[in-house]
């Protein structure tokens, strides 16, 4: 008795640092590292994102391999061999740039701040002398 085949198909996906959120074609699939089943190669639109982290929007590709080629497809269904193709992503995070310490950023706003006030004082005052005169 001849069984028939099994073609399967799989992206693995992989980050460093891995727990990353991963959205392929629009829906969420999960986080790193991570195995989805897919039914159709070519390119897909993904998504990338943890915190403390750039996100990362890109394309990739699942590249056919030979045995689901048209023609060699119908082979591969009929032949008794059970056929897996993985395919693999991995992507590299970079951490967001961060400009020192919580206090120090916020020494930078309130100095930026006075700065701006300095230069709207003048102006208030000229346009009030001019309302004197």
């Amino acid at each position: 008795m001849l069984c028939s085949g099994c073609l399967e198909r799989t992206i693995c996906v992989t980050t460093e640092p891995p727990g990353a959120l991963v959205w392929i074609n629009d829906i969420e699939v999960g986080r790193t590292p991570l195995e989805t089943d897919f039914t159709f190669y070519g390119d897909y639109d993904v998504r990338v994102r943890r915190e403390g982290y750039e996100p990362i929007v890109t394309h990739a590709k699942a590249d056919t391999p030979l045995q689901e080629l048209p023609g060699i497809d119908l082979l591969a269904e009929a032949a008794p061999v059970r056929f897996h193709n993985r395919v693999l992503w991995h992507w590299t995070l970079t951490p967001i740039a961060e400009s020192g310490s919580k206090e120090g950023a916020e020494g930078d706003l309130v100095a930026r701040a006075s700065e701006l006030r300095g230069r709207i004082a003048p102006v208030g005052a000229e346009a009030k002398a001019d309302g004197a005169k």
